[in-house]
């Protein structure tokens, strides 16, 4: 019984970490509903009114969600700066609420220093935060200069009690981050396996589905490899541990995905194109039996079960551990494959290269592992790794660099564009009310937060204009449900801001209607609820968020064409880079640091992802242009899963005796880095005509036929360079770059 509760508390683990990463969102919402639980006790307990808990409240989650820092020091300094501004912020707030003209200026000019102050890094961002929600939460509740007193101690408490429950009820450190992103790439690396065991069965009439389970797991164990990148230097003690963590889990990572290619190519009838497993939606290649024997297919089916068994290691003793782990590395020898076809018999040898890289990860993560009971192919996979851990040096990491100056840097056009969003959300903010005008500056305000394009801005309005309308409601019903009940208010107050803070990442759409909801029981404790003023909330937000999208698209404006197509040359110029110092280094040239350029790569991938949101969003109504946004991200991840193991592999070169420089390659290659360059050249300046170059198959043009594993590049490197220049002239087209015809 024991046993089984263990197992049970293990999956409950396990899926828990998988749907949040790092647990970060349900920390951020712990973290926020302790401060402001917290605080609304001590205020209570000392007798203070309804306002005064309304106001520490709003305070206690302004002190804590405003802070990103990771290092706790760094937080300390910061919470200690954001007192005396969050004073001055209400004390301004409260004097000047009577100014009309006086005030409106003032807020405008402390919303541009809130929105300049992002350029001096997180702590800017915060002090600016504060500052501003500090003098939004004034205008809330009211704040008049004889009430300054009452409101400075609700302030004090209020950030006194969020320091108490970050820095020690729910204490974060950079390492229990990372330890709990690690539990989460584990627990999706072995959700991923579950889906491609489900496609292994699937039938023709599943196999779309089961395809769509397979892409979104290769998604997710994507994210949770980024996330865990951004955090390796501050969650590990040295460089050289964090260079090895990162080398690992891009191995489990790209293993992982090569699995599911090659599964899907077996079932198929011919090899699957790398680009179904990136683009949404596409069909599914035809598919039947898996080719072969049945007894195969029950062995490949065993051994998915066992391979993710093995990344959880769940009910399995250290013996049957290392039975099960001997087995599946044995696939790593040609002797020990099934007999089968060769489309399976690339399957098994997949799932020997995905077991070698869970123990690579297990290791890198946990330390030396138990050797007793290896096996030879254990015990050669356990010295390629450790030829590969001695390999890895420290490399030095440049700096971010912002070279637009003037008007044309990011923080200052975004001053610019909210403060003069803000003075037009002022504007006719007041004509709507002259008492709930500061409903448009906030939700202004709150459109420019994490957006840099017309396009951006517009989504992000249209998402919090929908959840207000259906949070109006959800209010209306909690305020008759509550009436004069303030326990209760407060309760559900609690449980909607947590709501807020743990949805916050997976839809803006669910934020805005917690929050909305939250307004609507906040406005019960003010005793000045009615459905007007939630009606009012309605108008005051769509005001607001087309004041945004105004000024976004008057003044300085950075329309989603020019910044995607921004965004897109640096993805091409990033997997120039990675291709070719890969490329180079397989070769023979010197070796480089392929592990940071692919992980720029990914940064610059998911910064143009997030960026064609607003040409991907289903309420657009240029249906082309969607399309083909999303085939260029498809065929763009296609390239960079196809660079990032290109780099792995040349990684490789020093510790493997199976793969050696081949001095041919570079030339081979050649053409595929020039055509990434022309595709980004044609981007960049419309103007350019070069086109893009087509001609014989690179391992044609190698001289062989590429299959000798001794002394020269293997199947994979070859197969991969193949891929990825028939990707990149795949771009050729939806870009609008011309292609040459090979020459007879």
């Amino acid at each position: 019984m024991k046993a089984a509760g263990r197992s049970v508390r293990a999956r409950l683990r396990d899926r828990l970490a998988a749907s949040d990463p790092g647990l970060l969102r349900l920390t951020a919402g712990l973290r926020t509903v302790g401060a402001i639980a917290l605080t609304l006790a001590v205020l209570a307990s000392l007798g203070f009114e309804v306002t005064h808990l309304v106001a520490g409240a709003m305070a206690a989650m302004a002190a804590t969600f405003a802070i990103r820092e990771r290092q706790r020091g760094a937080q300390a300094v910061t919470l200690a700066f954001g007192l005396p501004v969050a004073l001055v912020s209400v004390s301004l707030g409260a004097v000047l609420s009577e100014r009309l003209v006086v005030g409106d200026v003032f807020f405008v000019v402390l919303i541009f220093c809130a929105v300049y102050g992002r350029r001096f890094g997180d702590r800017g961002t915060a002090l600016g935060l504060i500052g501003f929600q500090v003098y939004f939460l004034a205008l809330f509740v009211g704040a008049s200069a004889s009430e300054l007193p009452g409101l400075w101690a609700a302030l004090a408490v209020a950030f006194a009690c969020s320091a108490l429950v970050r820095f020690a009820v729910v204490p974060v450190t950079p390492a229990g981050v990372l330890e709990r992103l690690r539990q989460a790439f584990r627990a999706r690396l072995a959700q991923l396996v579950s889906a491609q065991l489900v496609l292994l069965d699937a039938g023709p009439d599943e196999v779309d589905k089961a395809l769509d389970d397979v892409r979104e797991g290769n998604a997710r164990l994507h994210e949770t490899a980024l996330m865990i990148q951004t955090r390796l230097e501050e969650g590990t003690p040295d460089e050289s541990t964090a260079r090895l963590v990162q080398r690992r889990v891009a191995d489990a990572e790209i293993a992982a995905e090569r699995l599911g290619l090659l599964l899907l190519s077996a079932r198929s009838a011919e090899r699957a194109d790398t680009l179904t497993l990136h683009l949404p939606g596409a069909p599914a290649p035809e598919v039947g039996r898996l080719p072969g024997p049945d007894e195969a297919t029950a062995v490949l089916r065993r051994d998915l079960l066992a391979l993710r068994a093995l990344v959880l290691r769940t009910g399995m003793a250290g013996t049957a551990v290392a039975q099960v782990r001997n087995r599946l590395l044995g696939y790593r020898d040609e002797e020990n494959l099934p007999p089968a076809s060769s489309a399976v018999q690339d399957v098994f040898r997949a799932v020997g290269e995905a077991a070698r890289a869970v123990m690579g990860l297990r290791v890198a993560l946990e330390g030396p592992q138990d050797e007793s009971d290896d096996s030879p192919a254990t015990a050669r996979s356990r010295e390629e790794l450790d030829a590969e851990d001695a390999a890895i040096d420290a490399g030095d990491e440049d700096g971010p660099d912002e070279s637009a100056k003037g008007l044309q840097r990011p923080t200052t056009r975004a001053a610019v564009q909210v403060s003069v969003g803000s003075t037009l959300a002022i504007v006719g903010g007041e004509l709507l009310s002259t008492d709930r005008w500061y409903w448009a500056v906030l939700t202004c305000w709150i459109v420019f937060i994490n957006t840099a394009s017309t396009g951006e801005i517009l989504v992000k309005g249209y998402r919090r204009l929908l959840g207000t309308v259906f949070g109006v409601v959800a209010g209306i019903v909690l305020a008759g449900l509550v009436g004069g009940h303030t326990l209760t208010a407060f309760v559900l107050v609690l449980v909607l801001i947590f709501a807020m803070f743990y949805t916050a990442p997976l839809s803006y759409t669910l934020m805005s209607f917690f929050v909305t909801a939250m307004l609507g029981l906040l406005y019960t404790l003010l005793h000045t609820y009615s459905w007007e003023v939630l009606v009012l909330r309605v108008e005051e937000t769509a005001l607001g968020a087309a004041c945004g999208v105004v000024a976004a698209a008057l003044v300085l404006p950075v329309n989603t064409d020019r910044r995607t197509n921004e965004l897109l040359v640096t993805v091409l110029e990033r997997l120039a880079e990675v291709t070719e110092a890969a490329v180079g280094q397989l070769s023979g040239g010197p070796s480089d640091d392929l592990l940071d350029r692919a992980r720029e790569l990914d940064q610059a991938l998911g910064d143009l992802r997030a960026a064609t949101q607003p040409l991907t969003h289903p309420v657009t109504p240029l249906r082309a242009r969607r399309t083909t946004a999303r085939y260029v991200v498809a065929l763009l991840e296609t390239c960079a899963y196809h660079a990032r193991s290109l780099a792995a592999t040349a990684e490789l070169l020093p510790t493997h005796p199976s793969i050696a420089a081949d001095p041919r390659l570079r030339g081979a290659a050649g053409r595929t880095v020039r055509n990434i360059q022309t595709i980004a050249a044609r981007v960049a300046d419309e103007d350019r005509r070069a086109p893009v170059e087509t001609g014989p198959s690179i391992a044609s043009l190698l001289g062989d036929d590429g299959t000798a594993r001794y002394g020269r590049i293997t199947d994979r490197v070859l197969r991969h360079l193949e891929r990825l220049d028939e990707a990149v002239v795949g771009l050729a087209r939806p870009l609008g770059v011309p292609v040459k015809a090979p020459e007879r």
